[in-house]
């Protein structure tokens, strides 16, 4: 079977490939490496097709799509604050680019379209569930508070309307803070996770914005990996659902500063600074749709993968 991963040269994406190289599908990436890079596909030069191109290329897609079973589509300008200084290209890229994957998808008569959707959609509305806990579903009513969060919203609802009325076959995973090898650690939109390390491994302070307390349901790629996968021919998802793709554990960023000390043996104190706008204060995912569409269970918690996570960047 042959699966084209849009952004698979990404930090999502290029661990995908991985695993799907490794099952023994054919696989196209198209990236157009603006923010991937050919160095986290250098192992698999010679095993798979890559191609250099923009997902917002109506012709490219139409001709690359062709005879291929299964889209991942991996491909974005990722980043809140990103989107906050550059609204405009953020959404070119991730409502027009996604429209056209799934429009070139349903002509091309791909079997099935798995989108990379995000957490930011719920945005802080506080909803209490098991124990009184904040746990984030899916049945929430959306309330984004930057223009990622929007993209990915509208690009979900794409894949709703575009299932129901056409009849390709779609579903979105919400994924939750993603971490994990191949993350960029030196873009000024850099995630938490990398920041952190890289900053803990030349003995400097990591900078929280805020006060600490913010948490996260810091989630290892590996199971990202495993959900689309999963959500590839699941017979069970097809016509856009939303599924969270978390661990279903909170960590907060002070915890996080001190599970990265005993794992580094250092000590380290972190700088604070101010809130960043767009942040979401609290994420924690109920994964129970996750478990009962896709047969999904988190392989790899947060600290095994935080040890896995700071191998890697050493």
């Amino acid at each position: 079977m042959k699966v084209l991963v849009t952004g698979g040269a990404g930090f999502i994406g290029s661990n995908i490939t991985l695993e799907l190289v490794n099952r023994n599908f054919r696989v196209i990436v198209l990236d157009d490496l603006s923010t991937g890079r050919l160095e986290n596909l250098k192992e698999l030069k010679s095993k798979i097709r890559f191609v250099k191109g923009d997902i917002r290329n109506s012709a490219l897609l139409k001709k690359l799509f062709r005879g291929v079973d299964y889209i991942l589509h991996q491909a974005a300008l990722p980043s809140v604050p990103r989107s906050i200084n550059n609204p405009k290209a953020s959404h070119d890229v991730n409502v027009n680019g996604t429209f056209q994957v799934l429009l070139a998808a349903h002509d091309a008569k791909v079997k099935r379209v798995v989108l990379a959707s995000s957490s930011s959609i719920y945005g802080n509305r506080k909803h209490f569930g098991y124990d009184k806990i904040k746990f984030k579903r899916e049945a929430m009513k959306a309330m984004p508070l930057s223009p990622y969060a929007v993209n990915k919203l509208v690009g979900e609802e794409y894949a709703k309307v575009i299932s129901h009325i056409y009849g390709l076959k779609t579903v979105c995973l919400r994924y939750f803070n993603v971490f994990g090898p191949h993350q960029n650690p030196k873009s000024e939109y850099a995630a938490v996770i990398p920041k952190f390390i890289t900053a803990m491994l030349k003995n400097s302070q990591p900078v929280i914005h805020g006060d600490g307390t913010q948490s996260r349901d810091f989630t290892y790629v590996e199971n990202v990996v495993q959900a689309n996968l999963l959500a590839m021919t699941s017979p069970q998802v097809g016509k856009g659902e939303t599924i969270n793709i978390a661990c279903g554990k909170s960590t907060s960023l002070l915890e996080l500063v001190n599970h990265l000390n005993r794992i580094l043996h250092k000590n380290l104190k972190p700088k604070f600074d101010q809130s960043r706008p767009g942040d979401v204060k609290n994420s924690l995912a109920d994964i129970t749709k996750a478990e009962k569409l896709l047969g999904y269970q988190p392989k790899v918690n947060f600290v095994e993968g935080l040890k896995k996570t700071t191998e890697w960047y050493k």
